[in-house]
């Protein structure tokens, strides 16, 4: 019997960033709630109230010294980390929450008390390193919630998918010689933060456990899923992972301000099947994703409605659909996932 999708939100999320003009504002998370508070999606469920992560948590991945940093600007006013990234008073309350909200969505699943989840939190996190926030993160929750499981459940293998617009740089500076957790990114290229090129695929025992797919601006739907299933999925089917977690960015939507990307709701869909299939394949459907980008905030509520209905079964894209797409993608001329065939296929032998 199904037992439901999570959910993890908290009005104390809205606090970050609150009284500044900022494309990471609180209305991003204000109009996903209000959606979520609708006749049509409320009461539909599980709610898995967050926590505070613990400095022991949080250092898991970053110094002391640069957990320090941010446990200073609580109080104060706007303090700037780097050219992109501030906080106000309430931020390192806000950023533990948000990885303790993580924490408790991975525990939800690993425990099995939901089927899957999805973390409705902020700030996100993918462009935070260990010692360095960047491109509106502060702490790097799906990192953190990566380190969490490998140590609390014993874990050997996790896939972190990351669909963000802009290179998770920081996921995968954190995981760049691991091979217990394998990161896969599309993303378009070149753009912010200027990562993620295709011969970056990892190093010592991590090596090809990094795959990039840099995409031109413009890429759409069918490219996106044409990733995910030709390129993703054997290689996650031979890596077995025992947890997916999602970097959930939807900056890549054809409306986006920050991005020149051409994916719609129907994307996001598509890629939440086909993780969904594998999760089903590999790890009972364990399946968590955590919030990162996206800016128009309308089509962020469409697609965040359209991919949670997905997760709790309410619709199910068909493989059909999935193949229409991959024929999209096979018709256009781009050669960027053939050349990611040929980097990472003397390491995984899938294609």
């Amino acid at each position: 019997m199904p037992l439901g999708t999570g959910i993890v939100r908290d009005d104390r999320y809205l606090r970050h960033g609150e009284g500044f003009f900022h494309p990471e504002s609180p209305r991003r998370l204000e109009a996903v709630y209000a959606m979520l508070d609708r006749p049509d999606m409320d009461g539909k469920f599980v709610a898995l109230p967050p926590r505070y992560a613990t400095p022991e948590e949080i250092g898991l991945v970053h110094s002391q010294s640069y957990i320090g940093l941010i446990a200073s600007t609580a109080g104060k006013g706007n303090f700037s980390l780097d050219s992109d990234t501030q906080t106000t008073p309430d931020s390192y309350d806000t950023a533990k929450l948000a990885v303790g909200g993580l924490l408790n969505a991975i525990d939800g699943v690993m425990t099995g008390k939901v089927d899957n989840a999805f973390a409705l939190v902020r700030p996100p996190g993918h462009h935070a390193a260990k010692d360095q926030a960047a491109g509106f993160c502060l702490f790097n929750n799906v990192a953190i919630g990566a380190r969490y499981a490998l140590a609390k459940y014993g874990l050997k293998r996790i896939l972190i998918a990351d669909w963000d617009l802009h290179h998770g740089d920081g996921t995968q500076g954190i995981f760049y010689g691991d091979k217990k957790v394998l990161y896969f990114s599309t993303h378009q290229y070149p753009a912010y933060p200027g990562s993620g090129v295709l011969s970056e695929t990892g190093i010592g025992e991590g090596l090809g456990y990094t795959i990039n797919i840099p995409l031109k601006a413009r890429s759409d739907d069918a490219l996106h899923v044409k990733a995910f299933r030709g390129i993703l999925q054997p290689v996650a089917m031979k890596f077995k992972p025992e947890l997916i977690l999602l970097s959930a960015g939807f900056d890549s939507y054809f409306q986006d301000p920050l991005g020149d990307m051409r994916v719609t709701a129907k994307g996001y869909v598509c890629m939440t099947r086909i993780l969904m299939d594998i999760a089903a394949a590999c790890c009972q459907g364990r399946l968590v994703a955590v919030l990162e980008g996206g800016y128009h905030v309308e089509g962020l509520t469409e697609s965040v409605k359209a991919m949670l209905r997905e997760m709790r079964g309410d619709t199910h894209v068909s493989e059909d659909d999935l193949d229409r797409m991959e024929y999209e993608a096979d018709q256009g001329k781009d050669q960027i996932l053939r050349r990611v065939e040929e980097e990472i296929n003397p390491i995984w032998q899938v294609f």
